[in-house]
């Protein structure tokens, strides 16, 4: 469908989105890892090898080339994987579904006979409410632990870059970081409402160019002070390192859990790309990069055992000191926005699902639909974000928070996943418990680490995604005791036919819209309506706008109009059916287009 060169524009373009966050990674690693000082040179061996074996398995072999094949129709996250589970298994919890939903074109599924293990699985997740309960909650887990990434990276990322002023005037104290950190981050904030497609073309050239720098100087620090550093991708290391560090050597497993954060935000911001585009911009730059990157900074560190501080600034040439200074922050910036935009996308997602209060959603860009801004959200994220520089002086509690939050939205993703690899894509049980296993091994054990630091800062996202989770799901049962309340409450047939076809009141000239939740039936309201008002117009609609776990629905097929009654009672019902991308507004272009199918 594409050809080679927009491929590859494609790809340039996904290092801004989807890379920012991954690519910062460097400021701030070593020094999580070793936050009192380094005793034996072997430890930044074997801390390097963890770091190349963990890029290895979780981006590049999980997210990569495994979780990203498991899009919605290119739509990645945590939801994308739920709808997908929706279509496949009666898991929803509204149970508003209705067997034309199913013939929409972007409602595809696979089928499966009756005695595989597909349908086993699926017949136990259908058969208790509290199945389907537990996993909405582990999705909505999953979502609030990517807030709170939207929260932390932007802390993280521009304080460790603001941190390089402080490396060249080693006088400044540490107060004066925290402020230019804030200053950028108002900034950085108060922006987003112009929407990212008129900065966007300047993100992509910056980390490209940010990648390219931090591999050569990479290069230039192995030439420079240790090449032996490249015995690190022995795996041997990684068995000594524990051996020698016992409990140390575990916990710091949470500084190392640092160098793979943003594999979560490459899926969640998988949108606005082609899968291919993704796997080329990460095999082709973002990998090796990386890996020359921590190398370089452990070679560095061999010879300079007390600058663990500061080992990205520290290990940079003098003659090109600021102008690295400036591309740090500058993708800095850049990380921090693809994690905003793939916030406010997964709030957009959620308000579809019936799990978030109502905001108000604005479209930024008129060609693409993906690109929007969530004011309140923005906000609320801005205010938090400010909290959490100016409150943990130092990047190191952020590191451990950070680090808490992206290892449970992965255990989730796996949990997910073994799902869809049972459901959707009907793996063999081999696979999926080889795939499940794997991944449960590595992230568990970065699990334990991160539990040591709960107190050192990693309570921040649990108290964060706490207070969203509880919003979230207060919203929810709330929504589905409405709808359950609608549906008990409906007015019989029986009545309304004993009316007459002038329901017992004036018919005035004009269409009347009546908006409710129901799909099916006379909602409880309208027999309000008949009995106190004294005339009602002359063609009544009942319209219910209803999403689906789809991404989008074609325009065409919309609206679902019938008729309620006999010919002359002129009551009709309108479904107005949207997907989780969808945007839906109550203006005349709705109205025109709900007539149209209506006559």
């Amino acid at each position: 469908k594409s050809s080679a060169l927009l491929l590859l524009r494609l790809a340039f373009q996904s290092l801004g989105v989807v890379y920012g966050d991954l690519g910062t990674s460097p400021l701030y690693v070593f020094y999580n890892t070793f936050p009192g000082k380094i005793e034996d040179p072997e430890d930044v061996v074997g801390a390097l090898s963890l770091i190349i074996y963990s890029l290895t398995l979780i981006p590049l072999l999980k997210y990569v080339f495994v979780v990203c094949k498991a899009n919605d129709n290119g739509q990645g996250g945590t939801f994308a994987l739920y709808s997908l589970l929706c279509r496949h298994a009666k898991i929803k919890t509204i149970p508003n579904q209705h067997r034309t939903d199913e013939e929409l074109t972007t409602y595809s599924r696979s089928t499966f006979h009756e005695q595989s293990f597909a349908a086993k699985t699926k017949r136990w997740l259908e058969r208790h409410v509290s199945r389907k309960n537990a996993l909405l909650i582990l999705v909505l887990v999953g979502t609030c632990m990517v807030i709170g990434d939207g929260i932390l990276t932007p802390a993280i990322s521009v304080l460790s870059a603001a941190g390089g002023i402080k490396v060249d005037h080693p006088g400044m104290s540490n107060g004066v970081v925290v402020v230019v950190a804030v200053v950028i981050l108002v900034g950085l904030f108060s922006l987003q409402h112009y929407g990212t497609d008129k900065v966007s073309w300047l993100f992509a050239p910056i980390v490209l160019v940010w990648f390219l720098v931090i591999g050569g100087i990479g290069i230039y620090n192995i030439w420079k002070y240790d090449s032996s550093v490249l015995k690190a991708f022995s795996p041997v290391y990684i068995y000594r390192y524990f051996r020698r560090g016992g409990k140390d050597g575990w916990t710091s497993l949470g500084g190392i859990m640092l160098s793979i954060t943003g594999t979560e935000a490459l899926f969640a911001d998988l949108s606005h790309f082609p899968v291919a585009a993704v796997q080329l911009a990460f095999t082709v730059v973002v990998f090796p990069c990386l890996l020359l990157a921590y190398s370089g900074q452990a070679a560095y560190l061999m010879s300079n055992r007390d600058h663990v501080v500061d080992a990205f600034y520290r290990s940079i040439p003098d003659s090109i000191y600021w102008p690295v200074f400036i591309i740090a922050t500058a993708a800095a910036i850049v990380a921090s926005q693809a994690t905003i935009t793939a916030t406010f996308s997964i709030i957009k997602q959620a308000l579809a699902l019936g799990c978030f209060p109502r905001v108000k959603v604005v479209h930024t860009s008129k060609k693409f639909l993906g690109q929007i801004y969530v004011p309140d959200i923005n906000w609320i994220l801005m205010i938090l974000c400010i909290a959490v520089t100016a409150g943990f002086k130092n990047q190191n509690q952020i590191g451990n928070a950070y680090g808490t939050a992206v290892v449970i939205v992965m255990l989730v993703t796996t949990l997910l996943m073994t799902l869809i690899m049972i459901l959707v894509w009907r793996c063999h049980w081999i696979l999926v418990l080889l795939f499940t296993g794997l991944s449960l091994v590595v992230e568990c054990t970065y699990f334990s680490a991160v539990l040591f630091k709960v107190d050192q800062g990693g309570w921040v996202p649990l108290v964060i995604a706490a207070a969203f989770l509880l919003i979230m799901y207060v919203w929810h049962y709330g929504t589905l005791k409405r709808y359950e309340f609608e549906m008990h409450s409906k007015v019989s047939m029986a009545w309304i036919l004993g009316l007459g076809p002038s329901l017992g009141l004036v018919r005035v000239p004009g269409i009347g819209l009546v908006y409710t939740e129901l799909a099916s039936g006379v909602p409880h309201i309208f027999s309000h309506f008949i009995t106190n008002l004294p005339a009602i117009h002359s063609v009544v609609v009942f319209v219910c706008v209803k999403y689906l776990p789809v991404y989008t629905v074609p325009e065409e097929e919309r609206f679902l109009v019938k008729r309620i009654g006999p010919k002359n009672f002129h009551m009709f019902r309108c479904v107005a059916r949207y997907g989780y991308k969808d945007l839906h507004k109550k203006d005349d272009e709705f109205e025109k287009k709900l007539f149209d199918s209506l006559f």
